[in-house]
């Protein structure tokens, strides 16, 4: 199998050339989020409140790093369970958010978001938390400081393998 070197943002033509079953090596920012976060982005913009971060053309990695060893950016680092975070997604995706990564299948209306709006759900590797800290160069706390783990992180990643799970015609690797 060939990997395709990505690089963050994340443009309309990567979009469009990826397909289900495509394997990434993702280098550049990415941010983390959790359930917690979602809802509090949510309601900032519910509130007409800008986000914490511009998301437009962003990746969200549904993850909540463990505080760093010595001589670290980060902790272990794993994926969570992507449908925590589907009744938040599509909103967040019609404001331009572009890719989310985490682990396991997604709703219809998170889907239909990502075919409408052109994006992709990247499956990471449940269980290899510690392998993914390996390839984080930097970690930066940006918002939520009081949610702990579950605040927003911007990383900077370097070769963070990644399947595509869903493309952005709705090619489920999920489906059956």
């Amino acid at each position: 199998m060939i990997t395709k070197n990505i690089s963050t943002p994340f443009t309309a033509a990567y979009i469009q050339d990826l397909r289900v079953g495509d394997i990434l090596s993702l280098s550049g920012t990415i941010y983390t989020g959790r359930d917690a976060a979602h809802k509090r982005m949510t309601e900032l913009l519910d509130a007409g409140q800008s986000l914490p971060f511009d998301i437009h053309g962003q990746a969200i990695y549904y993850a909540g790093p463990c505080p760093a060893p010595p001589g670290r950016p980060i902790g272990s680092v794993g994926p969570t369970t992507a449908t925590r975070m589907d009744a938040y997604a599509p909103r967040l995706i019609q404001e331009g958010l572009r890719v989310m990564i985490g682990k396991g299948d997604r709703s219809q209306a998170v889907i239909d978001a990502m075919k409408k709006n052109g994006g992709l759900y990247l499956a990471a590797i449940g269980g290899a938390a510690a392998l993914y800290a390996q390839c984080v160069v930097e970690s930066t706390l940006i918002a939520f400081d009081d949610l702990g783990p579950e605040a927003i992180y911007r990383l900077t990643v370097c070769d963070m393998s990644l399947i595509v799970a869903i493309d952005c015609l709705g090619g489920n690797i999920y489906a059956r």
